[in-house]
């Protein structure tokens, strides 16, 4: 299975692009860093770098799509001084902007395969049902980014393409600090799984890395 995961420099890209490698799938990560030995150069922000990448991979099919890239800028900020508007801007052009962009940059490899399936990173922090204030900008992004994928899952559905939308877990990365729940294998190893078991039956679905249904 041909996947390409953004955002594969850290955390759980890296972690998710280690995992599917080691089962025997051939997978591609992506930075936006530049000068990387092994990781395709990819800005989620720019058109022209996902127009650029796109390019480079002519006519390789993408089996699975996984829109990883994301930041959480304000992290340890309090919650009214998130008054600089650059940081909405940043967020949003990373965690919303740059998973449309991806997609449809992509959308021509992934109606190359067979089984294409398109994964969007999210977080249990876009649930309206379990908002609990602060982080505004973050939990404000993820819930965007839970809406497009459901939205690109009803216009997808007609060309074949589940989506699916996913927590990966309270993580222990750079973002989720040493206190969190589960390490990165774990979360990749589960998210695997979710991402073998996307369907058409089930696109649109917004899941933990364990398989457990999350509130919208």
């Amino acid at each position: 299975m041909n996947i390409l995961v953004t955002g594969a420099n850290r955390g759980i890209g890296a972690a998710l692009l280690t995992a599917a490698q080691d089962r025997g799938d051939t997978a591609f990560g992506t930075t936006r860093s530049a000068g990387h030995d092994t990781l395709l150069p990819l800005d989620v922000r720019d058109p022209a770098s996902c127009t650029a990448l796109s390019d480079r991979l002519k006519d390789t099919p993408i089996d699975l799509l996984v829109c990883n890239a994301g930041v959480y800028l304000e992290k340890g900020m309090p919650a009214d001084a998130l008054t600089d508007t650059q940081f909405w801007a940043d967020t949003f052009a990373t965690n919303v902007t740059g998973v449309y962009l991806t997609a449809m940059a992509f959308l021509p490899h992934l109606k190359r395969s067979a089984t294409p399936k398109l994964a969007i990173i999210s977080s249990q922090m876009g649930s309206n049902t379990r908002a609990k204030g602060q982080s505004y900008i973050y939990r404000a992004s993820k819930s965007a980014a839970l809406n497009l994928g459901r939205n690109l899952a009803v216009d997808l559905k007609p060309q074949g393409i589940p989506v699916g939308i996913y927590h990966p877990g309270w993580v222990r990365t750079d973002m989720g600090t040493n206190a969190a729940d589960i390490g990165t294998d774990d979360s990749a190893r589960g998210l695997l799984h979710r991402f073998d078991a996307l369907s058409i039956d089930t696109t649109g679905c917004f899941e933990m890395w364990n398989g457990d249904a999350m509130p919208l």
